[in-house]
C-alpha cells in the first residue's frame, strides 16, 4: 500500500529501522536526485532508498502565553545551539499502551533515556503490585523469550525493584513531572516525543549568546517546541548518505521484506560501532562521513580513508577548566596517561564550609583571610583581612541568641599569632574569603595528584608532555582539576599503519563508516596515542551537571547589621607583613610546623615565600588581562585600573 512520504514518517516506528522504500509516484527531472540546501529534494518513480534514521533538522518555537505590551508573537526558529536552559512541562495526554510510549519516546542507555510515567490504577504483576500514581522508570526495551518487553523499575525505601511490562500492556500512562533542567540539545535528542508537541519553560539564558535573543525581553515562560524532521538514508548502489525532507510530495511503498541486503552498503555511525559486541572487533572500515573539527591528524579520518577499529572500551579522564579572571574559559579532558608534570596552585574558598570539605589528613590546610567577618555571637571568632589559620575539624558549639542557647556548626581552627596560636571557631555558614598558602613545591604527575589529593584541585603545568606535538595545557595560566569521569571510546588506526592507534570519544565525535571486513585478531601490542581533548562550553556543563552532589552549607542566619566586608588585593596581601608559624602548643602540630617552616629564617617574616610567589604569579596574570587582582582569587570580576 502506497503512502505519502509524510504519512510514512508519521507512522514510522523508529525501533524497526532500517526500512527500505520504493518510490511509487515521484517527481521527474533530469537525473533522479539532486540536492538543494543540503537536502535531497527530488525522487523519481522506481527509486529505492534505505531509511537509516529520522533526525530533527530544526525546531520551531511558539510562545504559549500572552505577553503584556507585546503583539501575539509569531512562531520562530530556535537555533539548535541556543544557550538556554529549559524545564519540561509534563504531557497531560495519557499514553494508552506501552507500545505507544516506545514508539513516541526515545528509551536508551543514556541517563537521559529513562523516562518516567505513572499509571492511573494499580498494576498487578506476578511478584509485585505497582501502585496507582507510583513513578515507573522505563530503562530499556529488549526481546525476552520471543516477546518485546520494556524493562522498568520503581524505587521504594531507596531500593530499586525491577520488572518488565509487555508492549501490549494497556492503561492510562501519564508522564511524570520532571524537575531536571535541560539544554535544547538534550531536549531535541531525548525529550521530544514523536508526533506530539513538547511544552517547555525557559528557565535561564546565557548572556554570552552572540546572536539576537529570539524571545521578548525578560521572557521566562512556556513555549511549544515543534520539530522539523529530515530523513537520512542511502540509495540503492550508492555510497553517500542522502537527506530528504518528509514534506517532499512523493508516494512510497515499504518493500523491506522483499529487498536484498546487497543493494545497499552497510553504513555505521560511531554509536552503532560502540553498540557492537566486543567479539566483533577488530574490523576494517572505510570513512564515508568524517567528523567536523576533530583533533586527530587529518590523514586518519577523512572520506575515503580505510581505518582499523580495534576495540571499544571505557577510559578515565580528568575534567579540567582554565583558571582565568575573564571569559571565555577553556575546558579540557585530560587522559590519565598524560606525561606532563604539575605544580600546585592556591585554591580559593568562599565559605568556612568549603574549608571543611577541602581539609585533608595528609597536611594541615593553611589559609589567609581575604575578607573581614564579624560574628553575631561572642562565642565565635572574628576575622580580619590578612589573618592566617590552620584548619582542623568541624564540631558544634553553643551560642547565646536573645537569651536562648543554640547549637551552631563551626570549624575549629588555630589562628596564627606572632609567637603563638589562638583557638578560633568559625561558623560553617560564614561567607568569608580565604586563599590557600602553598608550601609544597613538589612536581606531580596526574596519577599522583589523583591518588594524594581530593578534587577539585588547582595546578599549573610545570613540565609539558614532550610525547605530544602540541601540549595545549602548557599555555594555560592555571588549571582547576574538577573531577574524574569515565567515558566511552573507540580505538582506531590507519589501515596502512595499524600499530599506531588513537582514541576517539563516542559521544563527541560523529562519523559514518562503511564496514569492509573483519580482521583476524592481532595479539601484538600497539602504541596508543591519547589526546588532550578541548571541549565546548555546552559539553562541559553537560558533564558537570552529572557530578556527585556535594553537601550544601547549613543555612546562614540574618546578616549582622555591623558586618563589614573588606576586600584586599593579592598584591597588598603579598606585601603586607605577617608573621610566620610558631610552634603550636599542641604536640599534634609541632612536627608539622617545623616541616612547613623549616626554610623560614625568622618569625617576623612576610606571607610565606611559596604563597608570595603564587600570589605574585596570579597578580601578573590579572595585570596582563587589564584587571586589578582582588582577594577573591579567580573570581570573574573586572575592575578597571
Amino acid at each position: 500500500m502506497a503512502l505519502s512520504l509524510e504519512e510514512f514518517v508519521h507512522s514510522l516506528d523508529l525501533r524497526t529501522l532500517p526500512r527500505v522504500l520504493e518510490i511509487q509516484s515521484g517527481i521527474y527531472f533530469e537525473g533522479s536526485i539532486y540536492e538543494m540546501f543540503g537536502n535531497e529534494c527530488c525522487l523519481s518513480t522506481g527509486e529505492v532508498i534505505k531509511i537509516t534514521g529520522l533526525k530533527i533538522k530544526k525546531i520551531i518555537a511558539e510562545i504559549c502565553e500572552h505577553i503584556e505590551g507585546c503583539e501575539s508573537p509569531q512562531p520562530f526558529e530556535l537555533p539548535m545551539n541556543f544557550p538556554g536552559l529549559f524545564k519540561i512541562v509534563a504531557d497531560k495526554t495519557p499514553y494508552l499502551t506501552m507500545e505507544e510510549i516506545t514508539r513516541a519516546i526515545h528509551i536508551g542507555p543514556s541517563r537521559l533515556g529513562h523516562p518516567c510515567f505513572y499509571h492511573q490504577k494499580d498494576i498487578k504483576l506476578e511478584n509485585l503490585i505497582v501502585k496507582q500514581g507510583e513513578q515507573i522508570m522505563l530503562n530499556s526495551v529488549e526481546e525476552i523469550n520471543g516477546e518485546i518487553m520494556v524493562n522498568c523499575g520503581v524505587v521504594r525505601n531507596h531500593q530499586n525493584h525491577s520488572f518488565t511490562l509487555p508492549l501490549s500492556q494497556e492503561g492510562e500512562f501519564f508522564e511524570c513531572e520532571d524537575e531536571h533542567i535541560y539544554t535544547l540539545k538534550e531536549i531535541v535528542e531525548w525529550k521530544i516525543p514523536k508526533n506530539r508537541p513538547r511544552t517547555v519553560k525557559l528557565t535561564d539564558f546565557s548572556n554570552k549568546w552572540d546572536l539576537t535573543n529570539p524571545f521578548p525581553k525578560g521572557f521566562y515562560g512556556a513555549l511549544i517546541l515543534k520539530p522539523v524532521y529530515e530523513i537520512q538514508g542511502v540509495m540503492k548502489f550508492r555510497k553517500d548518505i542522502v537527506r530528504i525532507l518528509p514534506s517532499l510530495d512523493v508516494e512510497v511503498k515499504d518493500i523491506t521484506d522483499s529487498s536484498d541486503a546487497n543493494w545497499f552498503l552497510q553504513l555505521l555511525s560511531t554509536q552503532d560501532l560502540y553498540e557492537m559486541t566486543s567479539k566483533e572487533f577488530p574490523i576494517v572500515a572505510e570513512v564515508i562521513e568524517a567528523p567536523q573539527g576533530n583533533q586527530l591528524p587529518r590523514s586518519i579520518l577523512q572520506p575515503g580513508k580505510t581505518i582499523v577499529i580495534h576495540k571499544k572500551y571505557q577510559a578515565s579522564r580528568i575534567l579540567a577548566s582554565e583558571i582565568r579572571s575573564n571569559f571565555p574559559k577553556r575546558h579540557f579532558l585530560i587522559p590519565t596517561s598524560y606525561k606532563g608534570k604539575f605544580k600546585r596552585r592556591p585554591r580559593e574558598f568562599p565559605t568556612a564550609y568549603d574549608l571543611e570539605i577541602a581539609k585533608s589528613e595528609k597536611e594541615p590546610l593553611h589559609v589567609v583571610a581575604t575578607k573581614a567577618f564579624h560574628p553575631a555571637h561572642d562565642e565565635l571568632s572574628s576575622v580580619s583581612v590578612g589573618d592566617q589559620f590552620l584548619v582542623h575539624h568541624s564540631q558544634t558549639t553553643e551560642v547565646l541568641s536573645e537569651g536562648i542557647k543554640k547549637v551552631v556548626n563551626v570549624l575549629a581552627c588555630e589562628k596564627i599569632l606572632k609567637k603563638s596560636y589562638e583557638a578560633a571557631l568559625l561558623p560553617l555558614y560564614m561567607e568569608g574569603g580565604f586563599v590557600e598558602v602553598i608550601h609544597d613545591k613538589k612536581q606531580y604527575h596526574i596519577s599522583e595528584l589523583r591518588a594524594q589529593f581530593r578534587l577539585p584541585f588547582n595546578v599549573k603545568v610545570s613540565v609539558r608532555d614532550l610525547s605530544i606535538e602540541e601540549d595545549i595545557l602548557a599555555a594555560t595560566p592555571g588549571l582547576r582539576l574538577e573531577e574524574a569521569i569515565t567515558d566511552s571510546y573507540l580505538l582506531i588506526s590507519d589501515f596502512a599503519n595499524p600499530k599506531e592507534c588513537w582514541e576517539i570519544p563516542v559521544g563527541r565525535l560523529n562519523m559514518t563508516v562503511q564496514l569492509v571486513s573483519n580482521l583476524s585478531q592481532d595479539t601484538e601490542s600497539f602504541l596508543v596515542r591519547t589526546l588532550i581533548e578541548e571541549i565546548t562550553e555546552e559539553q562541559y556543563y553537560m558533564m558537570r551537571r552529572y557530578e556527585s552532589s556535594f553537601l550544601h552549607p547549613p543555612p546562614r542566619p540574618p546578616k549582622h547589621p555591623s558586618v563589614g566586608e573588606t576586600k584586599v588585593t593579592l598584591l597588598t596581601l603579598a606585601e603586607e607583613k605577617t608573621v610566620g608559624l610558631p610552634k603550636s602548643p599542641k604536640s599534634l602540630h609541632v612536627d608539622l610546623s617545623k616541616k612547613l617552616h623549616s626554610n623560614q629564617p625568622d618569625l617576623d617574616s612576610k606571607v610565606p615565600a611559596g604563597c608570595q610567589n603564587d600570589l605574585a604569579d596570579l597578580e601578573k596574570e590579572r595585570s596582563k588581562s587589564g584587571a586589578t587582582a582582588v582577594a577573591e582569587i579567580f573570581k570573574n570580576e573586572k575592575h578597571q585600573k
